[in-house]
């Protein structure tokens, strides 16, 4: 028999470090080449780590919420002698993401390959690893929805250790209860949740945007009483595969031929550079709440688009990224993004821009009430749109220009579908 230590990973985009979320082994287990050993997280994305080599797990490095160096130990194995692969160096970057239609299937991405070393049977292992007592745990993937493996990780729950009552061993919230050591009705007043993962990526670039982007926000009352009227025509002739039409697609019909006239409200900023990066294409982010918090899948050449391939797009997105199933490539890229609490959105926000990005839009809740109307009051329907701008590069007077711009297609939505005419 011989150890071998796998070192973290190379994932990738100028990574240097990941942070472990959870472990899905432990030292004393057998596991299997490609079994699941550890999830982490990177600054752009969570990715599941595999096992390059079958053996029995003698140590691992760090608990969930702790970073480690990429070309550091992260684990060691027990193999066999012709098990280990070779000592030689392996090259774990992966290949640049192809991209591909917005509509296309996306391939499962490659699994990150180990910069491994055998190391001398006789070596020494760390006292604490040594020392550690074996606990009680089931073997392979464990069954529990994200939302049940959020809980875990808040609660320092070690899932590998608790026996599932649902099917097949699924792992339901109230068998985490006891696990926590408390009983199933009753909890502690205080609790301490350690932040980890994606809430502590969410936590550091809001921090990050809020402290280094003078922020201005700017409010708009919009009668979308128009726009209701071709939504409700729009879903009951819809293609026989297309789900129920939102706001959300007809703003971002309209976001992207506003663009046309302000594309210095569609840019990016290179920081390090000193740069404007500014795009012809329109790559919208979709703020969507998941489980895990909040993600940012974008809807890419959303201007090429039509109605119902936007709508269709923005669902599927949303679908994976709540799933969890969102590629690394899905997450990024987007050069302006749209953020909706639906029926939830409260009557104005200020919501945070996504930095590199230099302007956001919130979209607020829709809601009947009396105005004043061609001279007379009558019943609209009326939504406010919030938005935030960078104002190291969008002016005010350029912000309120747009959102007026934004505000007359939505309420002669009408215009939202034909060319615009450009002088000659």
């Amino acid at each position: 028999m011989s150890q071998y230590v796998f070192k973290m990973p190379d994932l990738g985009e100028g990574t240097v470090d990941a942070e472990i979320v959870a472990w899905h082994t432990k030292p004393g287990d057998a596991v299997t080449e490609d079994q699941l050993i550890v999830e982490v997280m990177t600054d752009k994305a969570a990715v599941e780590v595999p096992a390059p080599v079958s053996g029995r797990v003698i140590s691992i490095t760090g608990t969930p919420g702790d970073k480690v160096a990429v070309g550091s130990p992260l684990i060691v194995f027990e193999v066999g002698e012709g098990d280990a692969p070779s000592a030689a160096p392996v090259s774990t970057a992966a290949p640049p993401a192809a991209k591909s239609p917005p509509a296309a299937k996306q391939q499962p991405a490659a699994k990150p390959q180990p910069t491994a070393e055998p190391l001398p049977a006789a070596e020494a292992l760390p006292a604490a690893e040594a020392l550690r007592p074996p606990r009680p745990a089931r073997q392979g993937r464990v069954m529990a929805s994200p939302a049940n493996r959020r809980r875990a990780r808040e609660a320092g729950i070690d899932l590998a250790t608790v026996v599932g009552s649902g099917p097949g061993g699924r792992i339901l919230r109230t068998d985490l209860e006891p696990a926590a050591g408390r009983p199933a009705a009753a909890g502690p007043e205080t609790s301490e949740i350690k932040v980890i993962g994606l809430r502590r990526l969410i936590a550091e670039r809001m921090s990050e945007a809020k402290r280094n982007i003078p922020h201005f926000a700017y409010v708009e009352e919009v009668d979308v009483t128009e726009l209701e009227s071709l939504r409700l025509h729009l879903n009951v002739s819809r293609p026989a595969d297309a789900g129920a039409l939102s706001y959300l697609p007809l703003v971002v019909m309209a976001l992207t031929r506003v663009l046309e006239s302000f594309p210095q409200c569609n840019v990016l900023y290179d920081a390090a550079r000193g740069v404007l990066v500014r795009h012809r294409a329109v790559h919208v982010g979709i703020a969507t709440q998941t489980p895990d918090g909040l993600k940012v899948p974008v809807v890419r050449n959303a201007q090429a688009l039509g109605l119902w391939e936007v709508a269709a797009e923005i669902r599927r997105l949303a679908e994976r990224a709540r799933s969890g199933k969102a590629t690394r490539d899905e997450l990024i890229g987007s050069t302006i993004t749209v953020t909706s609490l639906g029926k939830l959105g409260g009557i104005a926000s200020t919501p945070i821009i996504n930095a590199p990005e230099v302007a956001i839009i919130g979209l607020n809740k829709a809601v009947e009430r009396p105005v004043v109307h061609q001279g007379a009051v009558v019943v609209r329907r009326i939504m406010n749109l919030s938005s935030s701008f960078d104002h190291r590069f969008v002016d005010g007077y350029d912000a309120a220009a747009m959102i007026q711009a934004l505000k007359d297609l939505l309420e002669h939505p009408a215009m939202i579908f034909i060319p615009k005419v450009k002088s000659k």
